[in-house]
């Protein structure tokens, strides 16, 4: 009997952990079940915000003003550069300037040994004082037979020589003279004066040295940089393009103002205008010579500066996109813009010009209110879907 009661109190012990054994597998199954439906709602979520498409960086295109530049290296020298040399030859006495002084019209600037002249010029004023003598002894002999001649006492002859004697006086006296005026002007040429406003260059000759009229090299050069003169040269077609575009009518016209980029890559503040061209096109060169002028109240340009012109073709309605935005494929260039649905087509577009980092493009190609993607467009292709995303912020969120 309690062997019975054993067996049966052993097998409810198994039917108990039998069915604890299903109903834990049960709740195994649901666990599994709600974890793998999870997960697949993630899935889902995450598919939905891939669609969305690649964030990159989009702009939308406007009409704004915008200039294409050309520029060309040039040299600058004063309105008026003038080499100062000798008049006349002799041992340079005094220096009354410096290199890069400043001076005015009339104001001495070297003086010249002046003894040699003053001795000439003696000399003529001798002559001169030695003619007007002569002069009045013929003078005299002249009146003197004057009364013989009225009176028949001698003949003509003798009163045409003693006439022809006076001229001959009269001729050497004003010789004479033109010669002691010439001995005045060269001593005078002994104190070298400014001819003009400026500032004076390099000095080569010491006190001392000998300054002749013949030497190769002036005794210095005087500047008057007021204004300056920039000489640029341009090609052919460049200068047939710059007339054509300056006297245009429609918006594409070139501007009358060029500016000045100095050595150190800065603008120079005042504008120039181009007033002279060469003639002539250089046919070895293919080139043609132009003048600009420019302004220079503070004197900061000085002859011998060299520097680029700038000249800009104005385009007040122009699209500009990025260089980054473009692709080269052989001698053609795309963009990418942006369907309503942000999907991505590759456009075609033609090059008008520079202006600073962006292309300035013809308006068949795109117009004002096209969105282009700005970079990353190795990434994209036709229909590619594109998030795009301005400045770090989205610009529209589907």
């Amino acid at each position: 009997m309690a062997i019975i009661l054993l067996y049966s109190g052993f097998t409810n012990c198994f039917i108990k952990m039998k069915k604890s054994k299903t109903n834990l597998f049960h709740t195994g199954l649901l666990s599994m079940f709600a974890l793998s439906f999870t997960a697949l709602l993630s899935s889902c979520e995450e598919k939905e915000v891939e669609d969305e498409g690649i964030p990159l960086p989009v702009i939308t295109l406007e009409e704004q003003s915008a200039a294409k530049g050309f520029q060309y290296l040039g040299s600058i020298e004063g309105v008026e550069d003038v080499e100062i040399r000798p008049q006349v030859d002799g041992i340079l006495e005094k220096i009354y300037v410096d290199e890069g002084d400043y001076v005015e019209k009339g104001q001495p600037l070297f003086k010249i040994n002046q003894q040699p002249y003053m001795e000439d010029l003696k000399n003529a004023q001798a002559n001169v004082e030695l003619e007007k003598a002569k002069l009045r002894k013929a003078k005299t002999e002249l009146d003197r037979l004057q009364p013989l001649i009225d009176n028949e006492v001698i003949s003509e002859v003798q009163q045409k020589t003693a006439q022809a004697d006076y001229e001959v006086a009269q001729s050497s006296l004003d010789r004479a003279q033109a010669q002691a005026a010439n001995m005045r002007i060269k001593l005078d040429f002994t104190i070298i004066e400014a001819p003009v406003n400026g500032f004076i260059g390099r000095i080569p000759k010491s006190v001392g040295n000998v300054v002749k009229q013949t030497d190769s090299e002036p005794i210095t050069v005087l500047s008057n940089v007021d204004d300056v003169y920039v000489y640029f040269s341009m090609s052919e077609s460049d200068y047939l393009y710059y007339e054509r575009m300056k006297k245009d009518t429609t918006a594409k016209r070139m501007s009358n103002d060029v500016k000045l980029v100095l050595a150190d890559g800065s603008i120079y503040e005042h504008p120039g205008v181009v007033d002279a061209a060469s003639g002539q096109i250089n046919r070895s060169m293919g080139s043609i010579s132009l003048r600009a002028r420019f302004e220079n109240p503070d004197t900061l340009l000085r002859s011998g500066n060299t520097g680029k012109i700038l000249m800009e073709q104005i385009f007040p309605k122009a699209i500009l996109i990025p260089q980054s935005a473009t692709m080269s494929v052989q001698d053609k260039r795309f963009v990418y813009t942006l369907t309503e649905d942000n999907l991505a087509k590759r456009h075609e577009v033609e090059i008008e010009g520079r202006s600073g980092q962006n292309y300035i493009v013809k308006g068949v190609n795109l117009k004002a209110g096209d969105r282009i993607v700005v970079s990353g467009i190795n990434k994209v292709t036709d229909d590619t879907k594109v998030k795009p995303v301005q400045q770090g912020k989205l610009l529209s969120v589907n």
